[in-house]
C-alpha cells in the first residue's frame, strides 16, 4: 500500500495567504511521504531478521506520520467548495442541543482552540452518548478521543499560521479559520457518523 498525496481544490482564503497555504500543503506532502518511507522501512527490516525492537519504533514512529497525514487530510477538505453551511442541518440541531445555539457552538470551539500550547481542537460526534465532543489534542498521535468520528479539525500548530500571524495573533488565525470554513464538509462528516451508528 503506497499513500499518494491528496489534491485539494482550495478557492481564494479570507486571512490565508496562498504562500501560507503552500507552506502548510508541503508539510502534509512531508507527512505522506513518511508514512510510506517507514511502511517500507518496517517490511525491509522484518525482512532481514532485525531485531524486533527496532520494528517496534518505526511503528511508533508509523503513528505521528499516519496521524499527521490523516488530520491534514481533514483540515484541508474542510475549505474545499468555499463557504457553505446549513443552519437547518442535523448537525446544526446537535450544536443547538448540546450549546445552546449554533453561535455558542462556535464560540466554544474558538475558546477550546485558545488553549495554551500547539495541537488540534477535534469535534468528534460521540454515537454512544449521542453528542458532541470537542476536545484539545496536543499531540496527533496521542490523546484523540478513541473510535469516535472526526467532524472538524483546526490545525494549531504554528506552521499553521506562521507565514501570516505571529503567536500572539492566533485568535486572528482562529477567525481566518471558521471565516473559511465550508460547514457543509462538517455536517456531511456528521450525517455519515450518523448513519455508520446507526447500523
Amino acid at each position: 500500500m503506497t499513500y499518494i498525496a491528496r489534491k485539494f481544490n482550495l478557492p481564494t482564503l479570507t486571512g490565508l495567504s496562498e504562500k501560507q497555504i503552500k507552506v502548510h500543503l508541503a508539510l502534509y506532502e512531508g507527512y505522506v511521504k513518511h508514512v510510506n518511507l517507514i511502511m517500507e522501512q518496517i517490511q525491509k527490516l522484518k525482512e532481514s531478521g532485525v531485531e524486533p525492537y527496532v520494528v517496534a519504533e518505526l511503528r511508533r514512529r508509523l503513528a505521528f506520520e499516519f496521524d499527521g497525514m490523516r488530520m491534514h487530510e481533514y483540515y484541508f477538505a474542510q475549505f474545499e467548495g468555499g463557504k457553505g453551511g446549513d443552519s437547518q442541518s442535523a448537525l446544526a440541531e446537535a450544536a443547538v442541543e448540546k450549546y445552546g445555539s449554533g453561535k455558542n457552538f462556535i464560540a466554544h470551539i474558538k475558546e477550546v482552540a485558545l488553549t495554551r500550547g500547539i495541537g488540534w481542537v477535534v469535534v468528534y460526534y460521540d454515537p454512544v452518548a449521542v453528542t458532541l465532543h470537542t476536545s484539545f489534542v496536543a499531540d496527533h498521535e496521542l490523546g484523540q478521543l478513541a473510535g469516535l468520528p472526526i467532524l472538524l479539525a483546526l490545525d494549531l500548530w504554528e506552521h499553521a499560521y506562521m507565514v501570516d500571524y505571529v503567536p500572539a495573533d492566533k485568535k486572528s488565525y482562529v477567525d481566518a479559520f471558521f471565516a473559511n470554513l465550508n460547514w457543509s464538509v462538517v455536517e456531511k462528516r456528521f450525517d455519515e457518523a450518523k448513519k455508520i451508528s446507526a447500523a
